[in-house]
């Protein structure tokens, strides 16, 4: 089965390190492997809408909930690249995600389903030098992984503030070359013992 890569930019600016480190894991994909690059920027969502417990959830086929909505299910692996911002993803990262939740109730999208067996994967460059505060971004990825019936890459951790500084994080570029390598496992939750 061949790979579709849907690359999805959070950050507020373009070519930051978290964008940075991913295209460097990129690089070692497979020519074989399709490569889509999003960025959550150029293709804003309006702000979710909680229409669970209505009835009228229509299909989206325009704008950016429709290309996003068609891009994801387009997707064998789906990279979050997101900063890390106040100990999480972005906000425009947070947002897309939100929409899961309204996507799991369109008609005829069969969105759950469809994504269970996929790949969840995250890309992320922090100012700390302890990687731990990026526990909050690894869970909010997992968590949505497993409760989907996704596979979890993990999350590639890079170090940078300055524009540019990713590519000074040896440890991370080295990371970078395998990163994309291996089946990752289903994901689980932590409950799941």
């Amino acid at each position: 089965m061949s790979r579709h890569f849907l690359f999805l930019l959070g950050s507020s600016r373009s070519d930051g390190n978290t964008e940075l480190l991913a295209r460097e894991a990129a690089e070692q994909l497979p020519a074989e492997a399709e490569q889509r690059w999003l960025s959550l920027a150029d293709h804003p969502l309006p702000d979710f809408e909680d229409l669970r417990h209505d009835s009228d959830h229509v299909r989206p086929t325009e704008g950016s909930t429709g290309l996003l909505l068609d891009a994801t299910l387009a997707a064998t692996d789906i990279v979050i690249a997101s900063p890390l911002y106040w100990y999480s993803v972005s906000a425009s990262t947070k947002r897309y995600l939100d929409y899961w939740s309204g996507w799991l109730r369109t008609p005829g999208v069969d969105f759950k389903a469809t994504m269970a067996g996929r790949t969840l994967w995250g890309v992320t460059a922090l100012a700390h030098e302890e990687q731990e505060v990026a526990d909050p971004l690894i869970g909010t990825l997992n968590h949505s992984a497993a409760y989907m019936g996704m596979r979890f890459g993990g999350v590639l951790l890079g170090n940078g503030s300055k524009p540019g500084d990713v590519l000074d994080d040896t440890e991370a570029l080295a990371r970078a070359k395998t990163f994309f390598a291996e089946q990752p496992p289903l994901a689980r939750f932590p409950y799941d013992g």
